[in-house]
């Protein structure tokens, strides 16, 4: 029976061996699998009977584990949608945009595809807590996984912006003549993004003096097509003797524009034209020309057309903003991270992904960097944490471990086959 029992020893220590290298393997094979989670090989004792007298040994038993909550490290990427987690917590994933299994990764090796959805390597949807404009979370459930939507950045359109503020950076030439004007045109937008030109007048009243006064806009895309009705102007400028701004009354200078042709809701524009007594805005300095002219440096507004998207950014905080080409950046999504009690219960899927179990707990969607999870890095993906160091020195022992193992069954065998000869003598002796 001894050497029965040593034969199944060595039997159960090839086995827990053959299992150890078969993680080593997996290992060395997924070294640069992004976001990967290297696994380990646990051996336990395993006893057939014991007595104050005697040991019955049965050999050992086996298992490999994932080391599910290793940090890997983190490496910078030229994608500007690549993520990675620096710290606790899971992307969450689904190989469908709508209804599909929810799963949980690392992997934040996110794309645009064709339609406009963030996936990764793996085919899996990047899901995400859709944002209003004022960037609040809009799901009603937001703890929940169904609260969640498939991040899309294909049918967003950057929201027009009426006209609220026109700034001037400009000289009106202190060697004009009494009633001599100037005109220049600026750009402003309605509330429907529609493009108008609004004429701005300035006309010296006296010396140091000036009023300014607007004319009703009309479509930048037909100059001969009044838009609107403007109300609130002419405005009188005072100068002091240096050629700074003294002062603009009414101040602020507001224009009202009315009537839009365009259907857009009336506006209200307020001019910035300067600081009292400084030369940040409006000035008025000696042109040194025969034929004196404004010179306008800045004429800047605030209001833009609808734009298309032209980009995107991800704060460490997961929330992603979209940038459109009309200057609009607004954010549109935040994504959470899920958290377990205890991560390396999760069940391994296809892939980097991964399923709750009870074992890991329930999960929390937490926002990065809040309640143990950790941030989340753009421009950048998280390695595989296996550690190459490590596994050949796993392999060294395994190898040693499984050759020893080989030669206890080998000698077993010869021992048994030696016994049976001296007991096929003692027979014939008889």
């Amino acid at each position: 029976m001894s050497l029965s029992n040593a034969l199944n020893s060595a039997i159960s220590g090839l086995k827990a061996q053959s299992a150890a290298l078969s993680s080593i393997s997996s290992n060395i094979a997924n070294a640069s699998t992004v976001g990967f989670k290297s696994t380990s090989t646990s051996f336990e004792s395993f006893v057939n009977k014991t007595t104050f007298t005697t040991e019955s040994t049965g050999g050992v038993v086996s298992s490999n584990y994932r080391n599910v909550g290793l940090q890997g490290e983190i490496q910078t990427s030229t994608t500007t949608t690549n993520l990675a987690i620096n710290g606790s917590g899971y992307f969450v994933v689904s190989d469908e945009t709508a209804d599909g299994t929810m799963r949980f990764t690392r992997n934040g090796t996110f794309d645009t595809d064709s339609d406009g959805y963030l996936v990764n390597q793996e085919g899996d949807y990047l899901y995400a807590w859709p944002l209003d404009e004022d960037g609040a979370v809009t799901s009603t459930n937001s703890s929940s996984l169904t609260g969640l939507e498939a991040v899309n950045l294909s049918n967003l359109t950057g929201a027009p912006k009426a006209t609220t503020e026109i700034a001037f950076g400009a000289n009106l030439p202190s060697d004009a003549a009494v009633g001599d004007d100037f005109s220049y045109d600026v750009e402003i937008f309605d509330s429907l993004g529609v493009s108008h030109a609004l004429s701005v007048t300035w006309t010296k009243t006296a010396d140091n003096a000036w009023s300014m006064d607007a004319a009703n806009p009309t479509l930048s895309s037909d100059s001969s097509t009044t838009s609107g009705t403007v109300s609130g102007f002419p405005v009188a400028i005072a100068f002091n003797t240096d050629g700074s701004l003294a002062s603009v009354t009414p101040s602020p200078a507001t224009l009202a524009v009315a009537s839009w042709t365009s259907g857009a809701t009336d506006s209200s524009i307020t001019f910035d034209l300067g600081t009292a007594n400084g030369t940040d805005g409006l000035t008025q300095y000696a042109s040194g020309d025969d034929d004196p002219d404004i010179s306008v440096e800045t004429a800047t507004q605030d209001g833009y057309e609808p734009g298309q998207i032209s980009g995107t950014e991800i704060d460490e905080n997961g929330v992603v903003y979209a940038a459109f080409d009309n200057g609009e950046t607004r954010p549109v999504y935040q994504i959470p991270l899920a958290t377990f009690t205890n991560p390396n219960g999760l069940a391994s899927e296809t892939g980097s992904t991964f399923l709750q179990t009870a074992a890991s707990g329930a999960y929390v969607l937490r926002s990065a960097g809040e309640g143990g999870a950790g941030d989340v890095q753009s421009s950048a993906l998280e390695a595989s944490s296996v550690e190459m160091t490590d596994e050949f020195s796993r392999m060294i022992t395994a190898q040693q471990a499984y050759t020893a193992a080989s030669k206890v069954v080998t000698t077993t065998q010869d021992m048994r086959s030696e016994e049976h000869t001296s007991e096929l003598q003692s027979l014939t002796n008889l």
